[in-house]
């Protein structure tokens, strides 16, 4: 008999609907969820609203591990409940923390994300980047080996993420954006929290503009 094929490694995405709450408002939003493996592991970036969504998405595949670009509530609502149902460890940036508990104030993540750590997967590296502005732990998650990086909501197609809530900050945004997104292949695939992809190449237009206009 034939060994089973892992078969090649892919991002798959999956949305998922709920709310966003901050600052005494709330917000009805929907989120993209990314899994990047193969047919035998994967991994979730931002496990957002809907655990049973996400858990049929990654099927009977190990779960390596659940990925939060930053803490804010709609990132990081179905984490724990993904977590209790496969076993796989929650991640977040340390300088989220506070922001985490306001979701979450009796259940810690089960481990840190530092900038330049290599998280494995099918046989593929994402490297963490620490990108803070939209809030202080956010993170990006680049893997050169799939010309792609995940930006949670620091960069979107149009421009950087929103700095007016508490935590956020302009000037550490666009700082983010430009030393360390800007930086990468102009060909790279950005794949955001809320809605469509687009490139490094045609985000560095946008965020000039947005620096001209400072917010």
């Amino acid at each position: 008999m034939a060994p089973a094929t892992e078969g090649p490694v892919r991002v798959e995405h999956l949305v998922t609907s709920g709310t966003f709450s901050l600052d005494g408002g709330t917000w009805d939003v929907d989120n993209n969820v990314w899994l990047v493996g193969d047919d035998r592991e994967v991994l979730v970036i931002d496990a957002a609203h809907d655990a049973d969504a996400i858990a049929a998405a990654v099927g009977d595949r190990r779960l390596v591990a659940i990925v939060c670009t930053h803490a804010h509530d709609d990132h990081v609502d179905a984490a724990p409940a993904l977590a209790d149902r496969t076993g796989a460890p929650v991640l977040l940036h340390p300088d989220d923390l506070e922001l985490w508990k306001l979701t979450h104030p009796d259940r810690a993540p089960d481990g840190e994300l530092a900038d330049g750590q290599e998280l494995d997967v099918a046989g593929t590296t994402l490297t963490v980047l620490h990108t803070p502005g939209h809030c202080r732990g956010a993170i990006s998650l680049y893997a050169p080996g799939l010309g792609t990086v995940f930006t949670g909501d620091t960069l979107f197609a149009g421009g950087p993420g929103a700095t007016g809530r508490s935590f956020s900050d302009f000037p550490t945004i666009v700082e983010s954006i430009r030393e360390r997104l800007l930086t990468l292949p102009p060909e790279t695939v950005v794949r955001t929290g809320h809605g469509d992809d687009t490139t490094i190449g045609s985000e560095s237009g946008h965020v000039r503009e947005w620096i001209a206009r400072g917010h």
